[in-house]
């Protein structure tokens, strides 16, 4: 009596690595939760080629702390300086204000967006609080439709939103509107 032949999957190194880029644990956690904390290097490579970015120049202390090895002395530094009006155009210019190695932060140059704002020019869009913004503030925003506006009208009046990870989650929101609401709108303090 012969043996029955083992069935045998061959794949090749290519399918393989597009199946695992494909269904990575960390893809799926963060398309779930784009605002979710990176571990690490791999993390952050895996969150650019998702598209997911930190605005530099209007980053919160929570959007800091979503980084590997940023302390919260180093995320309210960022943020203080960038509230104050000190504009970063590079990674050079977060290192100097940390003062760390450039070298440091150069894995995390993938996610880093580095954005000019100018306050007198019309076409460059001052963000406005999400509880605070009126309908026709709203309605400015590419994307946002009437319908998405009543919600974020009755979401807001039940309880204010307090951040960007909650918006998306009582919303129900793509990671894609979330990058694209972040241009016009902020939350929390």
């Amino acid at each position: 009596m012969s043996k029955p032949p083992i069935l045998q999957l061959s794949l090749s190194r290519l399918q393989l690595s597009t199946w695992r880029r494909r269904f990575h644990p960390v893809r799926d956690r963060l398309r779930r939760n784009p605002l979710a904390r990176l571990m690490n290097i791999e993390e952050v490579s895996i969150a650019a080629e998702l598209g997911i970015a930190i605005d530099v120049n209007q980053a919160t202390v929570d959007d800091w702390l979503r980084l590997p090895d940023v302390s919260i002395h180093q995320a309210r530094t960022l943020t203080a300086l960038s509230q104050s009006g000190v504009a970063f155009h590079c990674v050079e210019d977060v290192a100097a204000a940390l003062s760390v190695s450039c070298d440091r932060l150069y894995p995390l140059a993938p996610i880093l967006a580095f954005r000019y704002y100018d306050p007198g020019n019309a076409v460059a869009p001052t963000p406005v609080s999400l509880n605070q913004a009126t309908v026709a503030q709203l309605m400015l925003i590419p994307g946002m439709s009437s319908t998405m506006v009543e919600r974020i009208l009755n979401e807001r009046r039940r309880v204010p939103f307090t951040h960007w990870q909650e918006v998306q989650h009582r919303l129900r929101l793509t990671a894609e509107q979330i990058g694209e609401w972040t241009h016009y709108l902020r939350v929390g303090g």
